[in-house]
C-alpha cells in the first residue's frame, strides 16, 4: 500500500500530465557563419550581426530595418510608394506572376522589392534606395527600375547625394521579360546624367547582390562599399564552375575577393556603415 495521501498523489499526477511549455518561435537563431545557436535579441542588439566572438556573420535584415539603422530617426520620407507591378506577359511558372506578387506582398508586407525616398544621415540630407531580397529575391522589375530612376532624377534636381543599398539575389526579374531587362539601362542612364551633373553616388553591396543588379547600377558607384563576406557577382558560383569547368577560389565572389581585385573600394562592418557613409559625403563636399 502506498503511504502517499490520495489527494497528494492526484495533485502530482495532474502536474506531470500537463504539457510542457514550448520555446517561443524565433527566440534562437542559427548562425550560418559559425553555426552556433545564438539568442535572437543579442543578434538584433548587434544590428543583425552574430555576437559570437570571432564570428561577425552579417544576417539578412529587411529594407525597413536598414532604413532605421542608417538614417536619423523618423527622417525618412518614402517616394512613389503606390507604384505597383503589372503582369503584361501574363507570366506563369508554378503559379501565375499575379498570384506570386500577391503572395509576396502578404508574406513581406511590402508592395515591391524596392523602396526609395529622402532622409537624413547624421543631419546630412540624401536620397536613399534599397532592394530587399525577401521579395522575389530582390529582383528588379519595371517598378523597382522606375522607382530608382525617379529617385536619381530627383536627386539630380535637388543636388543631393544618392545611396543605394543592393540586396538583390535575383537580378532582373524574368517574370517581366524585356521590361525588366531594360531597367538595367534605364537606371544606368539616369546615373550617367546624375554623374554629369556632379552628383555623388555611394553604392552599398550586401548579401546577395547578383545578376542584372550587379551588372548595372550596383557597380556604378563613385564609391562602392560592401558588407563583409557578401555574395556579389553575376551568375552564381555553381553556374560559373560548371560553365568554365575549373576549381574556383574558396572566397570567389565574396566581398573580400572583390576588394582584392579592385571591384570594391572598402568593406565596412554594419555597425560602422552609417558613420562611414556620412564621412564620405563630408569628404566629397556633398
Amino acid at each position: 500500500m502506498s503511504s502517499v495521501p490520495k489527494q497528494d498523489l492526484d495533485s502530482w499526477r495532474g502536474q506531470v500530465s500537463k504539457p510542457k511549455r514550448g520555446v517561443p518561435e524565433g527566440l534562437w537563431v542559427r548562425c550560418d557563419g559559425c553555426h552556433a545557436t545564438v539568442f535572437r535579441k543579442e543578434v538584433d542588439k548587434a544590428l543583425g550581426v552574430c555576437p559570437e566572438p570571432g564570428c561577425g556573420h552579417h544576417f539578412y535584415v529587411s529594407a525597413a530595418t536598414r532604413i532605421r539603422q542608417l538614417l536619423d530617426a523618423d527622417s525618412f520620407e518614402e517616394w512613389d510608394a503606390n507604384l505597383l507591378p503589372s503582369d503584361p506577359l501574363q507570366f506563369a511558372d508554378k503559379k501565375s506572376y499575379k498570384d506570386r506578387l500577391v503572395s509576396e506582398q502578404k508574406k513581406t508586407g511590402m508592395k515591391e522589392a524596392g523602396i526609395v525616398g529622402r532622409g537624413y544621415m547624421r543631419g546630412r540630407p540624401l536620397v536613399l534606395g534599397l532592394t530587399d531580397s525577401a521579395f522575389i529575391m530582390g529582383s528588379m522589375g519595371s517598378v523597382v527600375g522606375e522607382k530608382l530612376t525617379r529617385a536619381i532624377e530627383r536627386a539630380t534636381e535637388k543636388n543631393l547625394p544618392v545611396v543605394i543599398v543592393s540586396g538583390s539575389g535575383g537580378g532582373a526579374r524574368m517574370h517581366e521579360g524585356i521590361l525588366s531587362l531594360m531597367q538595367m539601362g534605364k537606371v544606368s542612364a539616369a546615373l550617367a546624367r546624375f554623374h554629369e551633373a556632379g552628383g555623388l553616388f555611394i553604392s552599398l553591396l550586401t548579401n546577395p547582390t547578383m545578376g542584372g543588379v550587379a551588372a548595372s547600377f550596383a557597380s556604378l558607384g563613385d564609391v562602392v562599399l560592401a558588407e563583409p563576406k557578401a555574395l556579389i557577382g553575376f551568375a552564381g558560383p555553381r553556374v560559373v564552375k560548371s560553365t568554365v569547368n575549373i576549381e574556383l577560389p574558396e572566397d570567389f565572389q565574396t566581398s573580400e575577393f572583390l576588394l582584392e581585385h579592385g571591384f570594391v573600394d572598402r568593406i565596412v562592418e554594419r555597425k560602422n556603415m552609417r558613420t562611414e557613409i556620412a564621412r564620405i559625403i563630408d569628404y566629397c563636399g556633398k
